[in-house]
């Protein structure tokens, strides 16, 4: 039995707030303790068929992902993923707040506490008080598709904008992806696979 793809697209339209502290951790029911916590805010009919895939075989998420998403993104170091975060910045935010800089972070566990962090700090120049902007995210990602990260990098880029998790900021993030909420929803499903199997997928 697979994840149809009828009952996936459905999920689409059932994405829900995957930050919620002030500085934005994507985290939420990202705090998994057992079960499919990390799926906790979908319809009961995709947590069931995840649960009889894992009951059958605690790994049997991976391959579904891998045939899914084959590749991993090339976007390896620090440099690169601020180059990365720009571009889709320029194309969709060209007026919003400049970002002083996008790294990946081995200190942020993703199991425990979140996908990305997009924090902004006051400082006092001279008479003015300007906002720096820093988008950090979980080392995890640097081998995953770019469809992970790319669905990370606008849930960060999107609050330069939006600062709530509300109807506003979701439309952003669609704007600026429109498969936003079925990426989500496979990096979930990439997170419970790793819990149930403990199986990194698109290792180097």
């Amino acid at each position: 039995m697979g994840l149809q793809a009828g009952t996936v697209a459905a999920a689409e339209v059932a994405g829900r707030a995957i930050c919620i502290e002030t500085q934005c951790p994507m985290a939420g029911a990202l705090r998994a303790l057992s079960g499919l916590a990390y799926l906790s805010s979908y319809p009961a009919g995709i947590r069931d068929q995840v649960s009889t895939l894992l009951a059958q075989d605690p790994a049997a998420l991976g391959p579904l992902l891998l045939r899914r998403y084959p590749q991993a993104h090339a976007v390896r170091t620090d440099k690169a993923l601020y180059q990365y975060a720009m571009d889709l910045k320029s194309q969709h935010l060209r007026n919003a707040d400049a970002v002083n800089k996008v790294v990946f972070d081995n200190k942020i566990h993703v199991v425990r506490h979140a996908l990305g962090l997009h924090s902004t700090v006051a400082r006092v120049q001279g008479r003015k008080l300007a906002a720096r902007h820093e988008i950090r995210i979980a080392a995890l990602f640097k081998q995953a598709p770019e469809e992970f990260l790319r669905m990370i990098v606008v849930h960060e880029l999107a609050h330069l904008r939006e600062r709530e998790h509300d109807k506003a900021f979701y439309q952003l993030c669609q704007h600026m992806e429109p498969h936003y909420h079925q990426y989500e929803l496979d990096v979930r499903l990439y997170l419970t696979h790793m819990e149930s199997s403990g199986e990194r997928l698109w290792d180097a």
